[in-house]
């Protein structure tokens, strides 16, 4: 039987990720659980903007990343948005390409999928 090259141990493990650091990328993007984009809520005072955004949406009618009631008061759960022009929680771009968000506007039933 033929053994295989033994690999050192730390260049096996900068090559797998496994160091114990995190990656840069860890934490970052859509957060179903805690309803974030990149620890911004997506949820409570949003604020239009045309640039220098927290999020990147894209309203779709299918396969929306999360479900969102237009609410004016007590924006206090997943998906519901208050839109507000100052002292946003917020900002929020609207995208036709490569959004970081995909919202579908509901009645009722707010949330992430």
């Amino acid at each position: 039987m033929r053994r295989a090259f033994p690999v050192p141990t730390l260049l096996f493990a900068a090559l797998t990720g496994s160091l114990g650091a995190a990656p840069a990328d860890a934490g970052r993007g859509f957060d179903a659980s805690s309803c974030t984009f990149n620890g911004k809520k997506l949820y409570g005072r949003i604020q239009l903007v045309s640039s220098f955004p927290d999020v990147k949406v894209q309203e779709v009618s299918s396969f929306p990343d999360v479900k969102v009631q237009k609410v004016t008061s007590f924006p206090d759960g997943c998906g519901r948005w208050q839109f507000v022009t100052s002292f946003p929680d917020t900002k929020v771009q609207f995208v036709t390409s490569f959004p970081d968000v995909k919202i579908k506007y509901v009645t009722s039933f707010p949330g992430a999928n």
